[in-house]
């Protein structure tokens, strides 16, 4: 056996309550090792009567198997520990290590245990979280709706942007095209920040309590909100809390007046005088018109959460996504939760955070954050072929294996943003393979978010080139692509599964296989990444199924090279 790829820790991503009453329990070993894995537990104050259960794989990357058992009783004060079994050897893991055998008259020494579960600690999902199809909105380039505000010296709408092209989109064009998003089925903008800048992206912030005049006025944002909320589609605001623009009233009096200035303690300041030349603070990147501000600060923190305050309740938003949210300290974004959701627990909090990130993911932070990791592999597998079928499943099982169960549901998943290149673009303007990966997108565990333009095949690199004006001439859209992206957001709609199943996957080298299983149904996603015809899963082969994005039969229960399917089976039929 190998004892080294033995894991597990409580009260992580390895023992968590998935409810009052429910804790899920994994255990990880070296893949293909063990025979089997049984997980004894029991109320530590009641340990005579502990039990066991024989614990499930429930998946496998490159080098590790995972199995999982989930406990569901009312006193979950538990303690618990594992019997490995191969056909060699017979072992105990414990909170004290490997051990030959298990002494019950010392287990209060060496059980792990669960001390207890509060439902404050628990992540709240938000009651319309799941059930969302996201649209993200870089707001200067999805439409011009009042030329009068724009900015002088505007570019062509339909050249190609550079870092500072003004194109002149505004909030009044996103709200006149309300209805082009429903028709589409989009139910949540998240939409890029409005406050006043004087960039294009707005991500240096001047002032906070007022919408960049090029963007339009207060009155304005309230007819968006309202009119979207009117069409059942909710409005999620980008915060910038980790940084602000050099322009901020509060920086602008620092440098002004150096030690003096009441505002000096708001920022990073390493010396006085403040040096912009040569920065002596912190800031964003390497962007010097980009000063870090110090969210330890009282006065800071309440300046922001003031912010928060305003805009949520003035304009009944349903949201806020947190730009680099990984930088500010975790003191500052538990303050941020509580604030947000004393005003309304339903509200959604979505961290830009690239890597891992657990740690924000607790039920004390954020709800959510962005899947850039599933975007990576979603790229290796579909648009640059680097990985197959199976090394894409394994990828995918080891991010899920880095969360819980309730953060996985609610993870927020893209392909592409106006952070990255485009998915048409990395896949060499390949239309079916981002069919195959917006099909992946939509068949997946958490909630999906299209990046404007991409349902009409918007191309583009890194940025300048992934913010392109979106093309309103409509006899210029891939209607292909774009039918295909309004079949998959109505399939999403109507199938719980999709919205609600469980996940796990059987895929080979050739066919990208993920089954979604949720009350009597199960759906299975099937991709075929290949040039070659593969031949149609047995456990498909041999059910009563539906194909819910192909309306033709498959030819002699092939799978043609380059598709993908949602095979619906109903367990009843």
């Amino acid at each position: 056996m190998n004892k080294e790829a033995l894991y597990h820790c409580s009260k992580s991503n390895y023992a968590y309550p998935y409810s009052t009453t429910d804790i899920r329990i994994r255990f990880r070993t070296a893949k293909d090792d063990v025979n089997e894995v049984r997980l004894y537990y029991g109320v530590k104050f009641d340990w005579a009567n502990k039990t066991y259960q024989i614990m499930e794989k429930i998946g496998s990357d490159t080098y590790f198997d995972y199995y999982q058992y989930n406990i569901r009783q009312e006193d979950v004060r538990l303690g618990y520990y594992f019997e490995v079994i191969t056909d060699q050897e017979d072992l105990f893991y414990t909170e004290a290590g490997i051990l030959d055998s298990f002494d019950d008259n010392r287990a209060h020494c060496l059980f792990f245990q669960y001390p207890s579960v509060h439902d404050l600690d628990l992540p709240h999902k938000p009651n319309w979280y799941s059930d969302a199809i996201f649209y993200h909105i870089f707001v200067e380039r999805f439409a011009n709706g009042n030329p009068t505000i724009s900015p002088e010296h505007l570019v062509p709408w339909d050249s190609d942007p550079k870092p500072k092209s003004f194109y002149g989109g505004d909030l009044e064009g996103i709200r006149q095209h309300l209805p082009y998003l429903q028709d589409l089925g989009v139910t949540a903008l998240y939409l890029t920040p409005i406050f006043k800048s004087i960039s294009n992206h707005k991500y240096d912030t001047i002032d906070y309590m007022e919408i960049d005049p090029h963007f339009g006025d207060k009155e304005t944002f309230r007819c968006l909100v309202n009119e979207a909320h009117d069409k059942g589609i909710r409005i999620i605001l980008d915060a910038v809390f980790n940084h602000c623009s050099e322009q901020f009233a509060p920086f602008q009096d620092v440098l002004q007046k150096g030690e003096e200035s009441k505002y000096k303690d708001w920022f990073r300041i390493k010396e006085f005088p403040v040096n912009q030349k040569e920065p002596n603070y912190e800031m964003f990147a390497t962007v010097p018109y980009m000063p870090r501000l110090n969210t330890a600060n009282k006065e800071v923190r309440d300046y922001l959460f003031d912010v928060v305050r305003y805009w949520t309740m003035e304009f009944k938003i349903d949201g806020w996504r947190l730009d680099v949210a990984d930088e500010p300290d975790h003191c500052f974004w538990r303050e941020f939760r509580t604030v947000v959701k004393e005003m309304d627990r339903d509200l959604v909090i979505i961290g830009e955070v690239w890597h891992d990130s657990l740690p924000w993911l607790l039920g004390d932070q954020f709800d959510t954050v962005m899947n850039y990791p599933i975007t990576h592999q979603a790229i290796n597998y579909m648009a640059k072929g680097t990985i197959n079928a199976k090394l894409f499943s394994e990828a995918l099982m080891m991010q899920l294996m880095k969360y819980p169960d309730l953060v996985n549901e609610m993870m927020f998943n893209l392909l592409d943003s106006h952070d990255t290149e485009r998915f048409l673009f990395m896949c060499d303007e390949n239309k079916q393979n981002l069919k195959n990966a917006a099909a992946f997108q939509f068949g997946y565990l958490g909630t999906p978010c299209v990046y404007y333009g991409t349902e009409i095949g918007l191309t583009g690199g890194y940025d300048p080139g992934c913010r392109k004006g979106f093309n309103w001439n409509s006899k210029e859209w891939d209607k292909d692509l774009y039918n295909w992206y309004k079949k998959l957001i109505q399939i999403r709609k109507s199938e719980n599964t999709l919205r609600y199943g469980s996940v796990s996957f059987q895929s080979t080298n050739e066919l990208f296989i993920m089954k979604r299983s949720f009350e009597d149904t199960d759906i299975y996603v099937v991709i075929n990444q290949t040039d070659q015809v593969q031949g149609l899963p047995s456990v498909i082969l041999q059910s009563k199924w539906t194909d819910l994005l192909e309306d033709r039969p498959l030819e002699r229960n092939e799978i043609m090279p380059f598709t993908a399917h949602y095979f619906k089976i109903s367990k009843g039929e």
